[in-house]
């Protein structure tokens, strides 16, 4: 692999290692002049704090973490929720910029060229530095190559060339920019002996005590009658677990499916039935299944679990000739016809060198120098070397051309093929979409049975006749649409009514359905109580919605989550009369036993709790519960106290207290502490900036 391949694969990976490092200090500023301020102002995908980002630039970026993605997942086609990620990180990666950016310039830190230069050229470079110019084979950094790289930018560069160096030149900026402001940060974290000792008492000191719980169970939920002064009640108490981050909409939908029936899966069962009959008879394998099979696979050998288990299991069974299947596999059905079956390496050593037909005048010509190299190797000469003198392949001249230890179907077809069904020892000259290589097959290792088999398969789709189906359904309900009879024509005409809520401008399903963002982008222009103004699609569904609710950004007003708080507020009035109850029992108590003789329970004993970890064993977290304990004197019933399960009334039979720390002891818990307090500041700080930032976010507009 080449080195801008390199960089290239690694251009979207270069932003987003940052982490918490992404203030972008470019050499020099971009001055853009020449348009007006309302046309670039439409062209915004958002801003932060009136810095913001246009779409050409936004979407450069969001190209690049999308093929990313792809390579990650081993290429294939963008899928909407791949696209809707790279989106959503991109997006990510300005805000975080932009934020640190404005604060990182008020407190004046700044990365010099000295400083730079040796983040790249120094004895400790940048860890970007590093991975950009490791050494594949031996897994170690490279100076020779960044060098040479470097004199080759100076040199001859080409404009991609400095665009990716640039590139890798800012993350190492931001890297270290991120490392100055967080070492500012975890500097100003400071834990007293005195904390340090409390920590140290919360986790080590033990309450043993026993509890009768009057659980909320115990009142029937339908002899419970809420009041709107219960739901303010418990709203008031609650009121900023309802913040809202940003604007978000309850959409109301009904989706009619027109996905594949047990009829579409007969008539696609019969089309594979012909074409088996069809493949079995036919004298160009290959071509038959090009040409007739819905995943193009490579006509080569595959070894054992490179196709679905269900054909994986027969392929390397049947004799050749045979024709197999139909298999059922993910909505798939699959024949092949077996064409040869032998032995083959597991994995091959090789080395290359690769000459370019373009650079060399023509095919002809890069064919003729390859077998002139192959020569010179006949005759005694060392491979490395040529290499290094010849080969095109940036990745791998400076190693001689060795291109390490690889499986089958990791290399191009020809190449493969070439080293696959070669012999160690063999130098062999292999023509390839890349180029024209001279190939030494330097070892095979294991030996396993490989079958080269012509497949042909075919997705289960839906006919015309369900997709039709599911359309006049669809499109009869929304006919029969206006804005207050939703749910009740919903209902006439047996379709299932749902309401997705707090959907964001960036989703891309309503509660894991898949719908188009054209759906979406209506629902965030459109008025509350608007119905959508056509039947929306996807390949496999059709929606029509209405616009329930829109939730605005900041604390949600009661009314918008009264019907989310319906169990806690039950829970709220429970608790008053399971209180009332207790606190009965405990007139004229003078401990637990008396208590829950009165109430018809016996006490539970629990040991060895610490108010670090307040989880009553077999219970519940009870973080009130355990907390008013440690504050209890021993052998005496508390009052009673709402918790999470129900109605408590605790009595402490003894604490057992931890020894007392030395000097040293303490100084180790507050380094501990530090170091927790630094792992989580940089969260709740970002968090405070992000909170106070003006945040303006367009990009529904354009994706």
């Amino acid at each position: 692999m080449g080195l801008m391949t390199f960089l290239r694969n690694r251009a979207g990976l270069i932003v987003t290692v940052i982490g918490i490092a992404i203030v972008a200090f470019l050499l020099g500023d971009v001055v853009r002049t020449g348009a007006p301020f309302w046309a670039s102002s439409q062209n915004q995908v958002g801003s932060v704090n009136g810095e913001s980002i246009s779409y050409p630039d936004f979407n450069v970026q969001v190209e690049q973490a999308s093929a990313m993605f792809q390579q990650q997942m081993g290429g294939g086609s963008l899928t909407p929720q791949m696209k809707n990620y790279a989106v959503q990180q991109v997006w990510n990666q300005f805000v975080t910029k932009e934020i640190l950016k404005q604060e990182v310039e008020k407190i004046g830190l700044s990365v010099g060229k000295d400083e730079l230069n040796a983040l790249v050229n120094g004895p400790n470079p940048s860890y970007q530095i590093v991975q950009a110019f490791t050494n594949p084979q031996t897994g170690q950094f490279d100076k020779a190559q960044l060098n040479m790289f470097l004199s080759r930018l100076k040199s001859d560069g080409t404009p991609e060339m400095q665009q990716q160096w640039e590139m890798l030149l800012e993350g190492v900026r931001d890297e270290r920019m991120g490392t100055k402001y967080t070492n500012l940060l975890n500097n100003s974290i400071y834990v007293t002996s005195l904390e340090a000792n409390d920590d140290y008492i919360q986790r080590n000191k033990l309450a043993n005590f026993k509890y009768v719980l009057l659980d909320y169970s115990s009142i029937k939920d339908a002899d419970i009658k809420l009041t709107d002064a219960d739901y303010k009640e418990y709203y008031d108490e609650n009121k900023n677990a309802f913040k809202n981050p940003e604007e978000t909409r309850s959409i109301e939908y009904v989706l009619v499916d027109g996905r594949p029936n047990q009829r579409d899966t007969a008539a696609t069962l019969a089309v594979v039935q012909k074409l088996k009959a069809d493949l079995a008879a036919s004298t160009n394998d290959s071509l038959f299944a090009s040409v007739n099979s819905d995943t193009k696979y490579p006509y080569t050998y595959l070894k054992k679990g490179q196709v679905s288990p269900a054909l994986d299991s027969v392929l390397f069974n049947a004799p050749v000739g045979a024709t197999v299947g139909p298999f059922l596999s993910n909505g798939v059905y699959e024949i092949a016809k077996i064409k040869d079956a032998t032995f083959s390496p597991d994995s091959v050593k090789a080395s290359h060198i690769l000459l370019n037909p373009t650079a060399e005048g023509g095919v002809d010509k890069a064919k003729a120098k390859a077998d002139s190299i192959k020569n010179l190797i006949a005759k005694g000469e060392a491979f490395g070397p040529l290499a290094i003198q010849f080969s095109q392949d940036e990745g791998s001249k400076a190693n001689g051309g060795d291109l390490g230890t690889f499986g089958r179907g990791r290399m191009v077809p020809e190449f493969d093929k070439a080293v696959f069904e070669g012999k160690t020892g063999d130098v062999l000259i292999v023509n390839s979409q890349f180029g024209v290589h001279i190939v030494k097959i330097e070892k095979q290792i294991g030996n396993s049975k490989v079958v080269k088999a012509a497949i042909v398969d075919k997705t289960i789709s839906s006919g015309k006749e369900t997709i039709d189906a599911a359309y006049a359904k669809a499109n009869s309900f929304f006919s029969a649409l206006d804005k207050d009879n939703f749910k009740a024509v919903a209902t006439k005409q047996g379709l299932k009514d749902a309401t997705a809520k707090r959907v964001t401008a960036m989703d891309n399903t309503l509660d894991g359905n898949e719908v188009p963002r054209e759906l979406l982008r209506w629902a965030f222009e459109a008025k509350k109580g608007d119905v959508t103004d056509k039947v929306y699609e996807t390949d496999h569904t059709f929606i029509v919605a209405r616009l329930a609710d829109i939730q605005p950004k900041g604390i949600l007003p009661l009314e918008a989550i009264k019907a989310d708080i319906e169990t806690p507020v039950r829970n709220l009035v429970k608790a008053r009369q399971l209180k009332e109850k207790a606190e009965n029992a405990l007139k004229g108590a003078s401990s637990i036993d008396q208590v829950g003789q009165k109430l018809g329970k016996s006490p539970i004993q629990v040991e060895n709790i610490v108010l670090a970890n307040p989880v009553i064993p077999g219970v519940a977290l009870e973080n009130a519960v355990v907390g008013t304990v440690f504050g209890l004197q021993p052998n005496k019933p508390s009052t009673a106290i709402k918790g999470n399960q129900g109605v408590y009334v605790v009595q402490v039979n003894g604490f057992v207290n931890p020894k007392n720390q030395v000097a040293t002891e303490i100084k180790a818990q507050q380094k501990q502490l530090i170091a927790s307090k630094a792992q989580r500041s940089w969260n709740s700080i970002f968090k405070a900036l992000q909170d106070k930032a003006k945040i303006d976010d367009n990009r529904i507009r354009f994706f």
